[in-house]
């Protein structure tokens, strides 16, 4: 809404409040206590029934001497008739106030039920109290507001605006409340630890520092919920969890809040096994309670339309390099016009928004490969990556592989889980021999072949230009891996060619492994490349040790620990293990993690498992995601209330 209209409009509504307190009635002083929800006294109609309910005001329709409003309060919308004459006659005076009414206002209104003629169940008023005026209009587009930065920084208006967005936030307490349920009835024991500790520990993340006045000393905002709850253990509380807030001074992203909800739980004399279970069985109750279904379905409507956009504007012909508008530009100039298509066309009633991924899919498709065939194969494996066009394919090619995610409709069957063990399930995505080649090779294949990014090393993806023997293979590859064909289908003679590249690859100076621990290559490939495809339940057991110091050896493999990584919908839910209750070989494995600076041992947590620990399951479960699933939303920002944003 422009300022000076706004202005205009705040104007009009602070004149109708003095008008209001000239007559006697100051809305911020008056009490009303409604009898029933709009929805009790819809689901309950009986002709005639007398009501009282209270709401704010969201739609106005005038008839001459009568008019009809909404009022929405929680429960839902119920339209209230009032006709002037009945009111004057029930109460004298009304009517004139009634009139100094505004859309966002609160009211209480009596009346009696009635049906109007198209067949809406309305009230028809008797009496009503102004409850509340607002000062303020309502936002632009009253009925769907669209602006994100507006929905997130003024979550109340997208509240008032979107019924759906409260509708998720409801959903959302009511998923909290029955995991709480579920955990009781299996005869947990919820507490609350700190979350300004000395020591941020049970986890590897920045933690957010502060100072305690009082005691002179710094803290840190708590990163995991683990440690404290493990001392309740060792006191005897053998089943105890908490859900609460965590905050790490991290990245924002999708998937990401600074500040989040987890779920921790631990029990004693169980197992990774039993939190497998405990995992399983929590998550099917909860999605049943609440959803009454356990298959969910994903609109991404908002993520099909993003990418659409991202699309078009990468098409723009400011961005196109000039090479590329000579040689296609009829091609792109009837792309560009399906794109602006997209864009002004709203979706049929029964459209789904991967029908429409897929009709972009097709058209960035054509135009994908033409380049690729035409252009790339003959230029690009000699240029080098700051080259516009590289630039530009790098994009078409990113935005090609999201439509193609995109045009396949999501749907999530919480019946069946998957069981899975992680050097498995990385060998199955890379190749078979992927544990038993050298960390060097390791390094190189996923780097040069899968195009991963490895510990923060920024990505120095091998051109065949650099050396003329590498030109056949690595156009070879490119060829190969096109259309989406899977690396290990190479013909042997190729396999060994790769082999042989690979090898002279890890001579080269960049290849030694100086910061990057061997772990670090295999998870860097499971996060970029594995996860985002675990869209149905998958338990991924047996994590390499490196990465979870506070769990035990596997027996079979001391390599990897008895762990598992549940992973629903592209994303880690929830985390388990078999507890470390070894108190000597705790301390060493997160001496080895603290990298020999004492000052980030927990020395209390360690004397507290020098006295006995019970050997113990425990999982951790992040709620912020657990609902994405459950509820169907894309970001993390749909289903925090206030996430965090930078200040204006």
């Amino acid at each position: 809404m422009e300022p000076l209209i706004e202005n205009i409009l705040i104007a009009q509504r602070r004149h109708k409040l003095d008008a209001l307190r000239a007559k006697g009635i100051d809305p911020f002083k008056n009490k009303f206590a409604p009898g029933e929800t709009c929805k009790h006294a819809r689901d309950n109609y009986a002709e005639g029934r007398e009501v009282a309910v209270a709401g704010r005001i969201t739609a106005h329709r005038e008839m001459g001497k009568s008019m009809f409003i909404d009022v929405r309060d929680q429960s839902g919308r119920l339209q209230i008739y009032a006709q002037k004459n009945h009111l004057e006659e029930t109460a004298p005076g009304s009517w004139d106030t009634f009139t100094h009414l505004d859309l966002g206002d609160f009211i209480g209104a009596r009346g009696k039920l009635f049906t109007t003629k198209t067949g809406e169940i309305s009230i028809k008023l008797d009496s009503f109290v102004i409850l509340a005026k607002a000062l303020r209009p309502p936002p632009a587009k009253w009925h769907g507001l669209e602006d994100t930065e507006i929905r997130y920084r003024q979550r109340y208006l997208d509240l008032m605006a979107n019924p759906e967005v409260k509708d998720i936030f409801l959903k959302r307490s009511e998923i909290i409340r029955e995991i709480r349920n579920f955990l009781h009835s299996r005869g947990f024991v919820e507490v609350e630890t700190p979350m300004m500790q000395a020591i941020p520990g049970g986890a590897a993340a920045q933690p957010f520092k502060t100072h305690h006045n009082a005691l002179g000393c710094d803290f840190y905002l708590r990163i995991a919920l683990e440690l404290y709850l493990k001392r309740l253990l060792v006191g005897g509380v053998d089943k105890v969890f908490e859900i609460g807030r965590n905050f790490r001074n991290e990245g924002l992203s999708r998937k990401h809040n600074p500040e989040f909800t987890m779920l921790e739980a631990y029990q004693a004399f169980g197992d990774y096994e039993s939190m497998m279970e405990l995992v399983e069985s929590m998550v099917k109750q909860v999605a049943q309670k609440v959803l009454g279904t356990l298959t969910i379905k994903h609109d991404r409507k908002l993520e099909t339309d993003s990418t659409i956009h991202r699309a078009e504007e990468l098409l723009a012909e400011a961005n196109v390099p000039k090479d590329f508008e000579r040689h296609f530009g009829g091609q792109l100039t009837n792309l560009r016009v399906c794109f602006a298509e997209f864009r002004q066309t709203p979706y049929a009633s029964n459209e789904k928004s991967c029908q429409r991924a897929e009709t972009a899919f097709e058209h960035l498709k054509f135009l994908r490969d033409l380049i690729f065939h035409d252009f790339i194969m003959k230029y690009v494996v000699t240029s080098s990556d700051e080259d516009p066009k590289v630039v530009f394919f790098d994009q078409l090619e990113s935005l090609y592989k999201k439509l193609d995610d995109l045009r396949v409709e999501r749907i999530i069957n919480l019946e069946k889980w998957k069981h899975v063990k992680y050097k498995d399930i990385i060998c199955n995505h890379t190749r078979p021999d992927w544990f038993e080649i050298s960390t060097k090779e390791r390094l190189a294949y996923a780097e040069q072949i899968l195009g991963v990014e490895v510990a923060g090393r920024p990505l120095r993806k091998f051109r065949a230009a650099e050396t003329g023997k590498l030109l056949p293979l690595i156009t070879r590859i490119n060829e190969l891996t096109a259309n989406g064909l899977n690396i290990l289908k190479l013909p042997e003679a190729d396999k060994d060619q790769l082999s042989a590249v690979l090898a002279e690859m890890v001579q080269r100076k960049e290849y030694v492994e100086k910061g990057v621990e061997d772990f670090e290559i295999s998870q860097a490939v499971f996060e970029k490349l594995i996860e985002p495809t675990l869209i149905q339940p998958t338990f991924v057991t047996h994590l390499p040790k490196e990465l979870v110091p506070l769990a035990k050896l596997s027996p079979d493999d001391p390599t990897t620990v008895e762990v598992f990584e549940c992973c629903i919908n592209g994303q880690e839910i929830a985390p388990a293990y078999t507890e470390q209750n070894d108190p000597i070989e705790q301390r060493e494995r997160l001496e080895h993690q603290a990298g020999g600076e004492q000052q980030k041992l927990d020395e209390d947590f360690l004397v507290a498992l020098e006295h006995g620990m019970p050997p113990a399951g425990g999982m951790g479960m992040g709620i912020d995601r657990l609902c994405m699933m459950l509820l169907g939303q894309e970001s993390i920002r749909d289903v925090i209330l206030f996430p965090q944003l930078k200040p204006k």
